[in-house]
């Protein structure tokens, strides 16, 4: 066959209403992190459908399937999509806005599910125009330290077999639908969580000279904190270090508390330089601390590695998106400091993480990803479902 792009973009069409609903029921029914039992049981029902080999029990929740082409090859490409939900109360009103209050699908795992879920009953109506295996993980937990793909890891996922090659997607609101988004080497940031406590000696505000004051020691911590990336990082890595929660328990305006708590974030993108600003870190807020005649317990939670696009494989994949979608429609997207657990499979297997365009600025579908009234121009799913088999399709050789 010629031009198996035309076949996929023909069978995603063809199945664009199974995948729709599909992704109606997963966002009707959002399950959280490491609790998906009924998702997972639900995507089991599909594969079951399918016919395809799968294993279940993967991080509790998750799910291994197998397709095998029909073709001579022993190559393995895998394909992952996360199947998790947030804490967040859906404000859309539509036939398939949540039914689990407090819980939504504000992130688009319904949407990664949904397309590969998609992109397998492709694929499986193809296996005779591809050779080799394609393995497709359906993984808990991404939103929640430790992170599903490490539970997973750990687990086998990677091996039996092998992976050459790892491809993600994930919904991108800022691209309209039609576009799609990559960027090769460095994409996303680690991710680790900062917490402190400060101890001092509360009092009265009026009689400071009777304490050791908590709040002002926090505020010299703060400002002498962002010295980690003004002064020690080095400039060509990108990172941030930020504090969004700051608080004591009890007290008045007028009192100076014993214990001030602090909790931010450290982001970058560079593990060796990683590891050093935790040491920076935890001395500079200690010594800070001591200074002033108190003290600064740091604990640090180390979350998600940076993730890191393979430049020869993010390039094959460039063109494959090229040769499905048309020039224009593939764009170059800067580097960010969000962090995904993706991002331990990139630093296991050669790996892609590309953006799947959901927005429709003139039907005002514009809203973020982790807000209430996130949603997508479904035309989407007919374009992530097919791109995905295409993709591996195309690395795998087929209708080549």
């Amino acid at each position: 066959m010629n031009d198996i792009s035309t076949v996929v973009k023909a069978k995603a069409r063809e199945y664009f209403e199974k995948i729709q609903s599909i992704r109606h029921h997963l966002h009707a029914h959002p399950e959280l992190s490491f609790k998906e039992v009924k998702t997972g049981k639900y995507i089991s029902s599909i594969l079951d459908e399918l016919g395809v080999d799968y294993t279940d029990g993967w991080c509790g929740t998750g799910l291994v399937a197998i397709i095998k082409g029909e073709q001579k090859s022993s190559k393995v490409i895998m394909l992952r999509a996360d199947i998790d939900a947030l804490p967040i109360i859906e404000k859309n009103e539509t036939s398939y806005t949540s039914q689990n209050h407090g819980v939504m699908h504000a992130c688009g795992h319904d949407v990664h599910t949904s397309c590969l879920l998609g992109a397998m009953h492709i694929l499986n109506d193809l296996k005779s125009e591809f050779g080799g295996t394609i393995k497709c993980i359906f993984q808990p937990g991404e939103e929640q330290l430790p992170g599903g793909a490490s539970v997973m890891i750990k687990e086998g996922v990677l091996e039996n077999p092998i992976p050459e090659a790892a491809i993600g997607q994930h919904v991108h609101p800022p691209l309209e639908v039609g576009k799609i988004g990559y960027r090769s080497g460095m994409y996303m940031a680690s991710a680790d969580e900062i917490r402190m406590t400060v101890r001092g000696k509360g009092g009265h505000g009026a009689l400071p000279h009777n304490c050791i004051d908590t709040v002002l020691m926090s505020a010299r911590i703060l400002t002498a904190l962002q010295d980690v990336i003004a002064r020690n990082m080095n400039p060509n890595i990108p990172g941030v270090l930020s504090f969004g929660k700051i608080n004591s328990e009890g007290g008045a305006t007028n009192i100076i508390p014993d214990v001030v708590k602090i909790e931010g974030t450290f982001r970058t993108m560079d593990e060796e330089w990683r590891m050093e600003a935790h040491k920076l870190i935890t001395r500079i807020a200690e010594k800070t601390a001591e200074s002033m005649g108190g003290s600064c317990e740091v604990d640090i939670l180390v979350g998600y590695p940076c993730l890191i696009n393979e430049p020869l494989l993010t390039d094959r994949v460039r063109t494959a998106m090229v040769a499905y979608m048309g020039e224009s429609n593939v764009v170059e997207l800067p580097i960010r400091l969000t962090a995904e657990d993706f991002s331990y499979y990139s630093q296991q297997v050669d790996s892609c993480f590309y953006r799947l365009g959901t927005g429709n600025s003139e039907l005002g579908i514009t809203s973020p990803v982790h807000t209430p009234t996130f949603d997508i121009d479904e035309r989407a799913l007919e374009i992530g479902a097919g791109l995905m088999a295409y993709l591996a399709m195309d690395e795998l050789g087929g209708g080549k």
